[in-house]
């Protein structure tokens, strides 16, 4: 039995967790892992991520017992270089090294958040998925992981005799590629309205693509906003380069068209699952994830209905020739939020001394 220390550490807030490791494999060949102890902290209440952990592991030790970690995994929203990371909404500057020696942890590793997520899809059970295609998985073939919510996050996983390794990419800025007059439409548009030479998938699938789609639609007068839109966005657009924000647009616009309350917001969203989906689709063809392709990010949580209604998958398959082939791939929805700390502490436990 192994305790390990797995942290989600974000820019707002921070989630930590003491959970037991225990070398009984489950299932899907992983250790059997159980919490142990957990807490959430305000992240810019601290200097730094040290102090943080003391409070936590001093609570943690109340509960009576020995609970002194032997590994730690943190996963960061943020660039993980050599084991050392600088937040990007946080003033924290984090070092494996250094945590190791002030936190008296033998052994620390600092991962990026959605390499966190990669890990933590192998820990979902049935419970936490929603399976859009179940396909015909094979144990041994690579996973694929695509995340669309602030941008638009993509990565991998290998397995390897009975361990895995994940690894980050930069699909998300990949060139984003229209699939109909509609979007050759929306590319000219965004290429036009930030005076730039090429278009990112990611800015189309993520927060700030649900935006610029519902922009294009509204500015070109291709349907008519509603006057409860008009408000939202008149506000929005006020608070732009103000650090208070009363009005999250791209949350408003997903939620209307949820209810199907506003038919500008429907068409907006309807044009967001298909982008989403030819892009998973990409993916899909590069890696063969027969393994399962899995959709996180806090983005397919929320818009989970219109998800199930069949532009993803539709636009998935969408591939000539290769459609039969992504027929055979597992897609599902990640429907857990702490699936990123569940993939900080799996990738803890496979820690070793080099």
């Amino acid at each position: 039995m192994t305790i390990v220390l797995a942290g989600d550490i974000g820019g707002t807030k921070t989630i930590l967790q003491l959970v037991k490791s225990e070398q009984q494999k489950t299932v899907q060949g992983l250790p059997k892992q159980t919490t142990l102890f957990e807490q959430t902290y305000a992240s810019q209440e601290f200097p730094d991520l040290v102090p943080m952990v003391r409070k936590f592991l001093a609570a943690a030790q109340q509960l009576g017992g020995q609970l002194t970690p032997e590994k730690a995994c943190f996963g960061i929203a943020g660039p993980v270089v050599n084991n050392t990371s600088k937040l990007t909404n946080l003033s924290w500057v984090l070092e494996a090294g250094r945590l190791k020696q002030e936190l008296e942890v033998p052994l620390v590793t600092l991962i990026n958040d959605f390499v966190a997520v990669g890990y933590g899809v192998l820990g979902m059970s049935e419970q936490d998925l929603h399976t859009l295609q179940p396909g015909t998985p094979d144990a041994n073939a690579p996973i694929a992981v695509i995340g669309a919510g602030t941008g638009l996050g993509q990565g991998f996983v290998i397995p390897q005799a009975g361990r895995y390794r994940v690894f980050a990419t930069e699909g998300g800025h990949v060139d984003f590629a229209p699939q109909s007059e509609l979007e050759f439409q929306l590319l000219r548009y965004l290429l036009e309205k930030y005076n730039i030479n090429r278009v990112s998938v990611e800015r189309v699938v993520s927060g700030m693509g649900i935006v610029a789609i519902y922009q294009f639609l509204r500015d070109r007068q291709i349907y008519q906003e509603s006057p409860t839109l008009a408000e939202v966005f008149k506000i929005w657009e006020q608070e732009i380069g103000k650090e208070h924000k009363t009005v999250d647009l791209a949350a408003e616009i997903s939620k209307a068209a949820i209810k199907q309350q506003d038919y500008l917001c429907q068409q907006t969203m309807k044009l967001f699952v298909q982008a989403y989906g030819a892009e998973a689709g990409n993916l899909a063809l590069k890696l063969l994830p027969y393994g399962g392709l899995y959709v996180a990010g806090g983005i397919a949580i929320k818009i989970l209905p219109l998800m199930q209604q069949g532009n993803f998958m539709q636009a998935f398959l969408d591939k000539g020739r290769m459609n039969s082939l992504l027929k055979q791939m597992p897609v599902h929805i990640v429907l857990n939020r702490k699936v990123g700390l569940i993939g900080a502490a799996l990738c803890a436990d496979q820690l070793t001394f080099s």
